[in-house]
């Protein structure tokens, strides 16, 4: 039997340097079908120009102008034909053998839709990075962490998450996708630009019964920080707006009427200590998340993509706040938490 086609597609947006670090990486990989895509955001440092001097066999594909993360890969995606699409980001050094555990684990189950490898540092090979680490969870207000990374504390990994499993949310840093599903949810949603974009995306696909999984004998080293610097402004400003929109898309109503306020409160204390930082920059892009999320309440935004709900699959979410259980508990290490508060 042949082997599922994979479509490893990096989107790129001025990372030439990164391009010409990490691509040698990519082209190394050993599964047999496999094609390169680069999908190029309209970039103006000759990154274009580099790919088709320096690799002639690697499909690149153009957009007219800078879409984002989320609308570059659509626009890209529509062109690729593959069973699986690895989205990849172009600050990633991967190992030759990375692509075939992932793929084997996906095909051995049906219901799973995405999965990701273990995420390192590239810069401290011994620690998980922030994008991913070993696997995505979420708690019950919609904040984000990781086996391995919870909030700013990353931990050196030492062999104790070396089991695959079922997660809430998988990286797009290195995110593996069937096309099936990528087709059937819409792929991502333009809204969110960029940052929680996979997140939402994750949700979307267990809200359709779907699984998501992190596959723990395949592993990548991610740089980071590559497109916008962890202090900016901007950076806060998506994370904050895109996860009151993440809570507000994919909770049942009921219940979003609920958790939304509670964790607009949460934002509001995060504005308070930018404030005492004076990172005032800071401070006003949560206000101004907060305005964009209230004024798109009362607005029709035909370039959402809506979640689908007909078979919730909780598994992988923290039914307390890690807020309170990291800053007021300590519980600072994934390790930490008692299984028996994940649904």
């Amino acid at each position: 039997m042949s082997l599922p086609k994979v479509a490893v597609v990096i989107l790129n947006w001025n990372g030439k340097k990164y391009l010409h670090d990490f691509l040698p990486s990519v082209m190394a990989s050993t599964y047999p079908n496999m094609e390169v895509v680069v999908g190029d955001n309209a970039s103006t440092d000759g990154s274009v120009e580099f790919l088709k001097e320096n690799y002639p066999t690697i499909s690149i594909l153009t957009n007219d102008q800078n879409y984002g993360f989320t609308g570059g890969y659509n626009r890209i995606l529509n062109r690729v034909e593959a069973d699986y699409y690895v989205l990849l980001n172009s600050d990633i050094e991967v190992v030759p053998g990375w692509i075939e555990p992932v793929v084997k684990l996906m095909e051995s189950d049906d219901l799973i839709a995405a999965a990701a490898p273990k995420i390192k540092s590239f810069r401290q090979k011994t620690h998980f990075e922030h994008a991913g680490a070993a696997g995505g969870f979420i708690d019950k207000f919609g904040y984000p962490f990781c086996e391995g990374r919870i909030f700013f504390d990353i931990e050196e990994d030492k062999g104790q998450y070396e089991v695959s499993k079922e997660v809430f949310w998988g990286s797009g840093a290195a995110l593996f996708i069937k096309k099936k599903y990528w087709d059937e949810c819409l792929g991502f949603d333009e809204r969110f630009f960029a940052h929680m974009e996979e997140i939402d995306l994750c949700w979307r696909l267990k809200n359709m019964g779907l699984k998501v999984m992190y596959c723990a004998e395949s592993e990548v080293y991610h740089v980071g920080g590559g497109t916008l610097d962890t202090e900016s402004p901007f950076k806060t400003y998506l994370n904050f707006r895109n996860n009151l929109v993440l809570l507000k898309k994919n909770l049942p109503f009921s219940r979003a009427l609920i958790i939304i306020p509670i964790r607009m409160c949460f934002d509001l204390m995060a504005l308070l200590r930018f404030i005492s930082e004076k990172k005032y920059k800071n401070a006003w892009a949560v206000s101004k998340a907060h305005q964009n999320f209230i004024r798109r309440l009362f607005t029709k935004n035909i370039t959402s993509v809506k979640s689908r709900h007909r078979n919730y699959n909780l598994k992988g979410m923290y039914n307390r706040s890690i807020v309170l259980d990291f800053f007021i508990r300590k519980k600072t290490h994934f390790i930490d938490l008692d299984p028996k508060d994940f649904l």
